[in-house]
């Protein structure tokens, strides 16, 4: 299933209770309020950081004209050129076809078991155009052949059998694709292929929503996206081919997800690295040529990692604060992260951190445990807010007669 989008909306401020840890370092004060997510902050292209020279240089607005660097576990955003401008993705366009598979799959509406046939009309179209599974006429293919092809060795023709054979027909499918890119919030998306061949700018997408494909891929779809993305190449009828992405094998940590490369688009990459339980995600787009995203894909990896400090507020599994409310058999939810709740911090600052736990709210009952019900946006002097999803820790029911009636009765009180 899709990641929940952000809440959103507005009301009335609420004061909440909030759980401080009594390990903290650092000032941290935290506020709940009731309010929509606000704007992205971004820190400005050219930074506000001043790092030591030691440390691997942000390749420049000429080598990287666009560019995004963001912590996926806290979604703090490391740093941004041109986050949301519009841009041609080449064959990281193919990302959205894998996580539409990845959701089909888990849906059960495809089976990596199953045989599609290259279709004389897919033949005419695609049969050794560009990157290619070398497929021909009539050729039986398996579903779980054709996503490794199309991850790991960019198949222009895999991914065209693959969208007729699971829709129906090429249109069909990218019509799937639209759909469930507005399901994640790409809003500055749109797909007209299931590959990214130039089409006169019909495919676009933005760093942002490059970034938002990502982190559903990863978050849920981690067994898909272990097995079949970021392999070193792929044999398929004894054709070896191995894959282009600039990190993989080169980046320690290093997953890779996708590069594209066309005349109108330039070079662009989607890409990811692990370390020591964070993980970062890359998105570059018109870059010069392949050598210069190689180096500039290293680098800004390299900085991510080492410009900055780790702060953990909270233990893993604490509860972070609480949240309001109505209509449920308990008046408030204890809110918990997912996981460690940390914010990147240029190293050797000792600036104040400020929290805001900002939801829709009152929330409304049921809730379900786990639901994410809140964002809470961690901020300090000179890096990009963490926002970082908040779930409910437990389940809260519609509240019964009894309840109504308690619940008025304090609500004169409150």
């Amino acid at each position: 299933m899709p990641p929940p989008a952000s809440p959103r909306g507005k009301g009335a401020d609420i004061a909440t209770r909030v759980m401080f840890p009594r390990f903290l370092p650092l000032a941290l004060t935290l506020l709940a309020l009731v309010a929509g997510v606000p704007a992205r902050a971004m820190v400005p292209d050219g930074g506000l950081l001043t790092l030591p020279p030691v440390l691997p240089a942000i390749p420049t607005s000429a080598e990287a004209p666009v560019a995004l660097l963001v912590d996926l576990g806290s979604g703090q955003v490391l740093h941004a050129r041109r986050p949301d401008a519009r841009f041609m993705p080449a064959s990281v366009t193919k990302v959205m076809t894998l996580y539409l598979a990845f959701e089909l799959i888990e849906q059960r509406h495809l089976d990596p078991a199953q045989v599609f046939t290259m279709s004389p009309g897919i033949a005419r179209d695609w049969r050794r155009v560009g990157s290619t599974m070398f497929l021909e006429a009539g050729e039986q293919v398996r579903v779980d052949d054709l996503l490794l092809g199309i991850a790991n060795v960019s198949a222009n023709d895999g991914a065209a059998v693959l969208a007729e054979g699971q829709a129906g027909s090429v249109a069909a499918w990218t019509a799937l694709m639209n759909q469930t890119a507005l399901g994640l919030g790409m809003t500055g998306s749109h797909f007209a292929s299931p590959n990214g061949w130039p089409d006169e700018g019909r495919t676009f997408t933005t760093a942002s929503d490059l970034v938002a494909l990502a982190r559903a891929m990863i978050t849920w779809h981690p067994d898909k996206f272990g097995y079949y993305i970021g392999r070193a190449g792929f044999d398929y009828k004894g054709i070896a081919q191995i894959n282009h992405d600039p990190m993989i094998g080169r980046v320690p940590g290093a997953d890779g997800i996708k590069t594209g490369f066309t005349n109108e688009a330039g070079f662009t990459y989607l890409g990811t690295a692990r370390r020591n339980g964070q993980r970062l995600v890359l998105v570059l787009a018109g870059v010069p040529n392949g050598r210069l995203r190689a180096r500039a894909a290293r680098a800004y990896v390299e900085w991510g990692f080492s410009a900055f400090e780790r702060r953990q507020l909270f233990a893993p599994g604490a509860v972070v604060g609480e949240a309001r409310v109505q209509g449920g058999d308990a008046r408030e939810v204890a809110l918990k992260a997912a996981g460690r709740l940390a914010i990147n911090l240029p190293k050797g600052s000792n600036s104040p951190l400020s929290a805001t736990i900002r939801y829709e709210g009152p929330l409304r009952a049921p809730i379900a445990a786990g639901q994410q019900v809140a964002v809470l946006e961690v901020t300090a002097e000179g890096v990009a807010p963490a926002r970082i999803p908040l779930y409910a820790a437990e389940a809260v029911g519609t509240a019964g007669p009894l309840d109504r009636i308690v619940n008025a009765a304090l609500g004169l009180f409150s």
